[in-house]
């Protein structure tokens, strides 16, 4: 058998590949697929474990010679990059490469998210991320980037930061500084991909670059100019993904309708989303009837939340029947916020029913995050207004976040907001929109504010303090 015979998304394992040359590698472990063109293991070759890249399919030689090309630029800059240890291609056989594996080894995403709930910039995250930007300054002083740079291409390995990921590397000019066009580039590829909140610290971020050797010539104005360009054309990428089948999400279409799932739930969430009604009739139901139908409901030991978006009559139907439903509207809507920065309680599957290309009803399961919410939260402080700073501070962030992201709720009521792990989390997500026009969002943003103070009387010294203290776009 050969690397050819690689084919789909969880090839069986373990699995033995006898190589051309008579070695063989014994596949142990898939650590990511791109089915029918890359597959990463953990394997077994020569009594070692080895990390394997092998590359299949029509493009599989472009795609070797750039991993290959990207390793070699890696380790001639003197970077630590785990060591290659062999490689070959043949066009009858497939292409592959064996490196160096870190046993233990951590990487930078990991140790953010261990400090990602701590306030912004405090020093654990600012460790992780002066981490970071130390390694990117030292690529850029060896003329060297990454076109697709994030903290998991860093690992921490026995007290020493590796690069990893050859297939983006590539270089300017081998020991020569990065132009400034290029570092700011690169640069702002990587910063996007961080919280958009820390956007407030860029001026930060980038002195931390420029301490540690990289170029002294990126600007601010333009850095942050180029992080917001990319960060735009990641969300449009990003949420195409969500309406095709690919590594993140199981989408599956025909002519009675379309059902999309994140794929890494895909065995809890197959049958919950083919018999809904059934899980709803046996659920603890929230609202029903009218145009939508929300329920609490168990399946596999976990609690969720499924809304069924109702067809309530013929004219109803001629009215939805041609654009996408609200379902797939709120599933949208809740990745886009989450891109943004913007905590929700996260969206798992959707599904909408089709005749003739025609909508009807449809359903969202999202998860649950508890009973409490704003409404529930501030109830003992409507009277005095001695709210804890920490939770007006909440409040704060989740508005300031949405002002950022120019994004309206259109229904952001205190019940649309949950209170979970000392944060807000937005839920009903059905008239979510995120305007271009500033004038356009300074309208709709201060009918949100309006309607979220109108949850509290005005005479009361709750509302009289969120008045004063909620910000507001002018």
């Amino acid at each position: 058998m050969n690397i050819r015979y690689l084919q789909g998304r969880a090839p069986e394992l373990p699995h033995r590949l006898n190589f051309l040359n008579g070695n063989k590698l014994d596949l142990l472990q898939w650590l990511r697929v791109l089915p029918d063109q890359r597959y990463v293991a953990r394997a077994q070759w020569k009594g070692r474990t080895v990390l394997a890249k092998m590359f299949v399919g029509s493009r599989a030689q472009r795609h070797f010679q750039r991993e290959l090309t990207g390793a070699q630029n890696l380790a001639d800059s003197g970077l630590p990059t785990p060591k290659l240890l062999a490689s070959d291609y043949d066009h009858a056989f497939g292409g592959w490469l064996l490196f160096e594996y870190l046993d233990d080894a951590e990487s930078l995403e990991q140790r953010w998210q261990q400090v990602a709930h701590l306030p912004l910039l405090a020093a654990k995250q600012r460790n992780v991320l002066q981490d970071a930007l130390g390694c990117i300054a030292q690529m850029h002083q060896q003329g060297v980037w990454q076109s697709d740079l994030h903290l998991d291409n860093f690992l921490l390995h026995q007290g020493e930061l590796y690069v990893i990921d050859g297939g983006g590397v590539e270089r300017q000019q081998a020991g020569k500084l990065l132009t400034a066009a290029q570092a700011q580039h690169n640069l702002a590829v990587f910063v996007a991909q961080l919280p958009p909140l820390l956007d407030d610290w860029l001026a930060v971020l980038l002195q931390l670059y420029v301490e540690q050797g990289g170029q002294p010539a990126v600007e601010l104005t333009g850095l942050r100019a180029e992080i917001a360009k990319i960060r735009r054309w990641r969300i449009r990428d990003y949420l195409k993904k969500t309406a095709r089948d690919c590594s993140l999400f199981s989408v599956r279409k025909s002519l009675s309708g379309i059902c999309a799932i994140q794929r890494a739930r895909l065995d809890a969430m197959t049958e919950l989303i083919e018999r809904p009604d059934s899980f709803i009739a046996s659920g603890h139901i929230y609202k029903t009837g009218g145009a939508a139908t929300v329920a609490r409901v168990e399946h596999q030991g976990r609690q969720w939340i499924i809304k069924r978006y109702n067809i309530k009559h013929f004219l109803h139907w001629l009215k939805r029947c041609w654009r996408p439903s609200r379902a797939w509207h709120s599933w949208q809507a809740g990745y886009l916020l989450q891109m943004e920065g913007i905590a929700v309680a996260q969206n798992i599957a959707v599904r909408e029913t089709r005749h003739l290309g025609l909508r009807g009803t449809a359903w969202l399961v999202s998860e649950y995050h508890g009973e409490q919410d704003l409404i529930a939260r501030f109830a003992p402080y409507v009277d005095d207004g001695a709210v804890p700073e920490a939770d007006v501070q909440q409040l704060q962030v989740l508005l300031q976040a949405m002002i950022r992201a120019k994004i309206s709720h259109g229904d952001l009521k205190g019940h649309n907001i949950l209170w979970h792990n000392d944060s807000c989390l937005l839920i009903d997500l059905d008239a979510v929109r995120q305007h271009r026009d500033h004038a356009s969002f300074a309208r709709a943003f201060a009918r949100d504010r309006a309607r979220l103070l109108r949850n509290w009387p005005q005479t009361s010294r709750l509302y009289q303090l969120l008045n004063e203290q909620l910000p507001q776009v002018d």
